[in-house]
């Protein structure tokens, strides 16, 4: 039986500095068995996202060496990008790729986040498949105000000026760990997830309020497609603005539908997509080489599809793929 693999994907409030990156990097790569299958930054929303594959135990102490590192490296009180997040670690999903089930990396997230709060004294929110609360099943939830907003409701101040409860929000409260967040680093949110495609649109405008609309109308919250959630946020190292996208089940939604709804509506606005942006890997079976949506692909390679790292990187030399 071949051996278990699981694939975490954990995303970092730092996308401008490279040696911050590389050091985050070096953590996961300490770990013998640990595959780093794909890194990227951005530093309009500063952020970066690596990806890393192996065995379950491998895996999860790969992510615990990488948020030590945040923790000592970034500093969330100095933190400004366009991108939601309450922690130096932000999220730190893991996702069953091979002989191991969503429940088992369920648990895995849990014991990960324990870890998290007896070594680091970071505090953990869980959600998606290791949610302990319907509320927090979706990500979105738990970020709301982000790292500000969410210390604010943990301390009871309101603005830093006002004590509204020496008790705080118990609602917002930390699943594991807390109840007030850390000084820097803020919490981090784990859990287990199925594949999750992160694509972006670029518009060929910077009217930002265009890229709202068209984020309301094509999630799913909002009443737009099943299984996509989107927002509409400024690059402002290009000038224009962008629909930024997490594609939660493609087989439900795929994404050249995501692609049309994004196009139709973006037109009805006056504006056209002036290409688009994988964040990490795409499964292959989500892929269609002739469709539009890829051939405006502004990084597309060969190692963006996750079964082509996962061979090179975990299929022992000598043996067939």
């Amino acid at each position: 039986m071949p051996p278990a693999i699981v694939e975490c994907v954990p995303n970092f409030s730092e996308g401008r500095d490279a040696r911050t990156v590389d050091a985050l990097a070096a953590a996961v790569a300490s770990v013998t068995g640990v595959a780093l299958l794909d890194r990227t930054m951005d530093p309009d929303h500063h952020r970066c996202v690596l990806t890393f594959a192996g065995a379950p135990s491998d895996v999860r102490e790969a992510a615990l060496r990488a948020v030590e590192r945040a923790i000592a490296l970034i500093d969330l009180t100095r933190h400004r990008g366009v991108h939601p997040r309450i922690g130096a670690a932000d999220v730190v999903p893991f996702v069953p790729v091979r002989g191991v089930t969503l429940d088992e990396c369920a648990r895995l997230a849990e014991t990960f986040g324990h870890a998290l709060w007896d070594r680091f004294r970071l505090p953990v929110y869980l959600y998606e498949a290791s949610a302990r609360r319907p509320e927090r099943v979706r990500l979105e939830n738990i970020r709301r105000g982000g790292f500000e907003g969410l210390r604010a409701a943990l301390t009871g101040a309101v603005a830093g000026a006002v004590e509204r409860n020496a008790a705080g929000d118990a609602d917002r409260r930390p699943d594991i760990g807390g109840p007030e967040l850390h000084p820097t680093a803020g919490a981090t949110v784990t859990g287990a997830r199925k594949f999750l495609i992160a694509y972006n649109l670029n518009l060929t405008t910077s009217d930002l309020a265009i890229a709202k609309r068209v984020a309301r109308a094509v999630r799913a919250s909002s009443g737009g497609l099943p299984c996509v959630k989107a927002m509409g946020v400024p690059l402002a190292s290009r000038g224009l603005a962008q629909v930024s996208m997490n594609l939660t089940d493609f087989e439900t939604t795929p994404v050249g539908r995501v692609f049309e709804a994004v196009k139709r509506e973006t037109g009805r606005l006056g504006s056209e997509i002036a290409g688009g942006e994988l964040i990490g890997l795409i499964p292959r079976a989500a892929l269609d080489e002739n469709a539009e949506w890829f051939r405006t692909l502004e990084n597309f390679r060969p190692d963006c599809v996750l079964e082509t790292r996962l061979d090179r990187v975990l299929t022992p030399r000598g043996t067939a793929a």
